[in-house]
């Protein structure tokens, strides 16, 4: 199975993937290069701070480089999009799970506050929610890609029943169907 094979070209769920892969991504790469351009230190764990959160040269360059992937991500679109906006929203929580333990610790070298926590998960669930947003659910509408594929019995009776309907051919309980 491909990616592209789920969800048709032009669907109308790209756009949505798209949008929020570029958004966030933009956001991402807005927050680091701010970081390069007041010159942070790489490994600096002194409490800069950049538009309300801590920050060095390495989180400036992570920022940079998960932002250039979901723009990358954003261009391709589709399914694609779909898939790194819910593998980046996930490192994100993830993320912020690990460092909310790692606070104050010497461990912390990407200097995190507990603002960065809350951005992180706060980030990683806007990311992870444009990336499941009409792919994961249990009420997909019938004509949802995903469904389809999910359903392939189904969709290939609904879809048999609606060229019938369309053709003027025979319903299911005999009587023919009439065009207007």
């Amino acid at each position: 199975m491909k990616l592209s094979d789920e969800l048709p070209a032009g669907h109308r769920l790209a756009t949505v993937y798209r949008i929020g892969a570029g958004l966030c991504g933009a956001i991402l790469i807005v927050f680091g290069s701010l970081g390069f351009a007041n010159q942070l230190s790489f490994f600096d764990t002194d409490g800069s701070q950049i538009a309300g959160l801590t920050s060095n040269g390495l989180l400036s360059l992570i920022s940079l480089l998960v932002g250039a992937v979901l723009i990358a991500g954003a261009a391709v679109g589709g399914n694609v999009a779909s898939t790194v906006n819910m593998t980046v929203g996930t490192l994100f929580l993830l993320s912020g799970f690990a460092h909310l333990f790692i606070l104050d610790r010497s461990a912390n070298i990407l200097d995190f506050s507990m603002a960065n926590v809350i951005f992180s998960f706060v980030m990683g669930l806007l990311i992870l929610t444009f990336g499941m947003y009409g792919r994961v659910t249990g009420g997909l509408p019938h004509d949802n890609p995903y469904w389809r594929r999910r359903h392939p019995e189904q969709a290939a009776a609904e879809a048999a029943a609606r060229r019938r309907a369309t053709a003027g051919g025979p319903l299911r309980d005999g009587s023919a169907q009439t065009l207007r």
